[in-house]
């Protein structure tokens, strides 16, 4: 059995089936989108449990999937992924209900799998 339902969005193909591998392996059950648009049909299809959701993406972009879903009628958490550690797109996220954030090149996958696991605990 499944530890979760987690549906990860990120444009990049390397990163994106490296994240799959590591959720996979840690027991979660995972769909995938590259773009914001594949967010937002995945999400209304079936909703996460938790969502990982890169920023800067085509299409559109992560602040557009959370402005789609705001926190008031989400029942999961969204973890945002950027590469940029500027305070704006920080405080943007949390505007719109972002309840973590992974810095790509400063964090490590096992950073990312922890910060999953815990929003997901504090959940249930």
């Amino acid at each position: 059995m499944a530890r979760g339902n987690i549906l990860i969005v990120e444009d990049d193909p390397v990163l994106r089936n490296l994240y799959v591998k590591k959720f996979t392996l840690a027991g979660f059950e995972i769909r995938t989108g590259a773009d914001g648009e594949e967010a937002i049909k995945l999400t209304q299809e079936q909703a996460p449990d938790l969502m990982i959701l890169d920023i800067h993406m085509p299409k559109i972009d992560g602040f557009g999937v959370l402005e789609k879903f705001p926190k008031e009628t989400r029942t999961y958490p969204v973890i945002i992924l950027t590469n940029f550690e500027e305070p704006k797109y920080r405080e943007r996220g949390k505007e719109l209900g972002a309840d973590d954030f992974f810095v790509k090149k400063d964090m490590t996958i096992r950073s990312l799998l922890d910060m999953a696991e815990r929003l997901l605990a504090s959940r249930r």
